[in-house]
This record gives C-alpha cells, sequence and structure tokens, in this order.
C-alpha cells in the first residue's frame, strides 16, 4: 500500500467544486481591476490553478495592499495576525459589488 498525498488540494473537492452550469473559466474574472485599498473576498476558481491562494482562505476578506506582476496583495487577517496573500484576480471578487 503506498502513500497518501498530501498535496496543495488534499481534502478540498468539496470547497473547490463547482455546478455543472457553473464549469469553465469566465474572461470577465481575468479582466477585473482592483484599486489600492479595496476590500475583496477570495472566491477561488478551482478551473484556474495560477496564482491560487491556499483552500483554507477561501471565503475570507480582505484588502488590497498593492500588486505583483498581473497578482494582487491582499492582507488579511488569521488568527490574530495579519497575513499577506498573493492573489491572481480571478480568485477575488469586489467586495459589494
Amino acid at each position: 500500500m503506498g502513500w497518501k498525498s498530501h498535496g496543495f488540494r488534499h481534502k478540498s473537492g468539496r470547497k473547490l467544486r463547482k455546478r455543472i452550469r457553473e464549469r469553465g473559466i469566465r474572461i470577465r474574472k481575468f479582466l477585473q481591476t482592483f484599486e489600492v485599498g479595496q476590500r475583496v473576498h477570495i472566491d477561488i476558481e478551482p478551473a484556474s490553478q495560477k496564482g491560487m491562494p491556499h483552500p483554507r482562505f477561501q471565503g475570507r476578506t480582505g484588502l488590497v495592499i498593492g500588486r505583483r506582476g498581473s497578482a494582487y496583495l491582499i492582507r488579511i487577517r488569521d488568527g490574530g495576525k495579519d497575513k499577506t496573500l498573493i492573489v491572481r484576480p480571478e480568485h477575488l471578487k469586489l467586495q459589494g459589488g
């Protein structure tokens, strides 16, 4: 019997599942832009693995603090600590919009 894999997406099948009519990638999500200081929700797009934050951050809300290439630097509060995530725009959703 082999060893079990404990990769990046380990035990995240239910969290990263899409319903049948939501399958595929929306171009609009890749092209959206955010300004520094805006609040965004982390909404992982499972069809795109590039720039994907760890699934433990799914559903969190953070603050855009900068850019790094085509990705955004997002500051979130996790267990009393500030953490900075590097996330591409297809995994983000504007708060209240």
